[in-house]
């Protein structure tokens, strides 16, 4: 069984990606972070891996790709409140991270999105009711 989910996230300058997400509240885990790389948690079941380039590319035969061109994989995390998730954001923009959209809400559904310094997408939503069903 699955208990966690670590991201691996090449990113182009580690000091800065720290910074960024200890803004955003999350804390660095420092027995599995050096000069190459630092361990982020987002919760107890969520972390993310941020990697130079150069280690990234020691766990891959591809290339790192260009967030400037191309979207890799957008990250979705699940929030407790519409609150949550408008926080989230501001704190992202307020550290140097961008949006390219407003908040919607669907009637079950919150959601918002930011894009962190090295170009990764992260969605943001707070689920207010069960999914309608078919």
């Amino acid at each position: 069984m699955i208990k966690q989910i670590c991201l691996n996230l090449p990113v182009a300058d580690l000091p800065k990606s720290m910074a960024f997400f200890k803004s955003l509240g999350f804390s660095s885990n420092p027995q599995f972070t050096d000069e190459t790389a630092a361990m982020m948690v987002i919760s107890d079941a969520i972390s993310v891996m941020l990697t130079t380039h150069a280690k990234f590319r020691e766990f891959t035969p591809k290339a790192v790709c260009d967030t400037t061109k191309a979207v890799e994989a957008l990250f979705n995390l699940s929030c407790a409140s519409r609150e949550d998730v408008d926080r989230l954001v501001a704190k992202a923009l307020a550290a140097g991270g961008s949006t390219y959209d407003k908040a919607e809400d669907f009637g079950f559904m919150y959601t918002h999105s930011f894009v962190d310094p090295d170009g990764h997408g992260w969605g943001l939503f707070h689920l207010s009711a069960p999914r309608p069903g078919p």
